[in-house]
């Protein structure tokens, strides 16, 4: 399965999204399934001509006889998702940063379920998508898509959470945090996961395990990755790795290529 992910080239994009990939189309291609783990990324995916299906951990995209486009917005998922393509159809995912789709989408609901089918953001969003897709050149795709996502922004302010974001990247303790702002802890919950999609907690367990992938190859051993990475031990990191992995680390980092920019375990 080959996948072409890109980082933005418009400098207001560039804050604001990680990147995004293209699949194309492959009517004859063999089934593909791989796992993909959970981050604090809001992801939006929308496929030309295609149908799917999401049951507990697992989504599945086959093809359609229907011409339409059909996306998902996953916004919280605390276990690895399988992902099943029947067959490779057209496919854009665009990695939304934390926090940062509410200046493209103005919608209070995004954040109520943790994962939204037939999600269909603007009036405009099909018709643009298909006219997207339809393109042969990648150059030209990319450069539509960047346009029509800058179209779609509002610069609004989240200076707010956007504080308490970086107070939780820094390791400070929720209490703390709340009373800095003079807010309680409900309250501060109430915010994060209306902006964010999930509460401190979860968001926190869920930064921890991406940087100790990102630091898995500077680190001399676990216990090391565990205390570089705020665990509070060696069983703690272990602990939380197999919540979220279903995997021990040893076994993990041995079957997955954390050098790419999709951390997939391919089945």
């Amino acid at each position: 399965m080959k996948v072409d992910f890109y980082k933005p080239k418009n400098n207001i994009l560039k804050k604001h999204i990680a990147g995004y990939y293209f699949v194309s189309e492959d009517r004859n291609s063999t089934p593909v399934s791989y796992l993909t783990f959970p981050n604090n990324y809001c992801i939006l995916s929308i496929y030309q001509n295609a149908e799917e299906v999401f049951s507990k951990n697992r989504y599945i995209i086959r093809p359609s006889k229907e011409n339409k486009i059909v996306s998902s917005l996953f916004s919280r998922y605390s276990k690895p998702i399988e992902i099943i393509y029947e067959n490779l159809v057209n496919e854009i995912t665009i990695y939304f940063n934390p926090i940062k789709i509410n200046h493209f989408i103005d919608n209070p609901k995004i954040f109520e379920e943790a994962q939204i089918s037939d999600f269909i953001p603007f009036p405009d969003f099909e018709e643009k998508m298909e006219l997207i897709f339809n393109h042969t050149c990648r150059d030209k795709q990319i450069k539509l898509l960047e346009d029509y996502l800058i179209s779609k922004f509002a610069k609004k302010d989240l200076s707010i959470i956007e504080q308490i974001l970086s107070d939780i990247d820094a390791g400070l303790r929720l209490e703390l945090i709340a009373e800095k702002y003079n807010f309680t802890r409900q309250h501060i919950n109430k915010i994060f996961s209306k902006n964010v999609g999930k509460t401190p907690s979860e968001y926190r367990k869920v930064q921890r395990f991406r940087n100790a992938l990102l630091n898995q190859k500077i680190s001399a051993n676990l216990t090391d990755l565990s205390n570089d990475n705020l665990y509070f031990d060696q069983s703690h990191f272990i602990r939380h790795f197999k919540e979220l992995t279903d995997k021990k680390p040893s076994d993990f980092f041995k079957k997955v290529d954390i050098d790419k920019e999709n951390i997939w375990l391919y089945l």
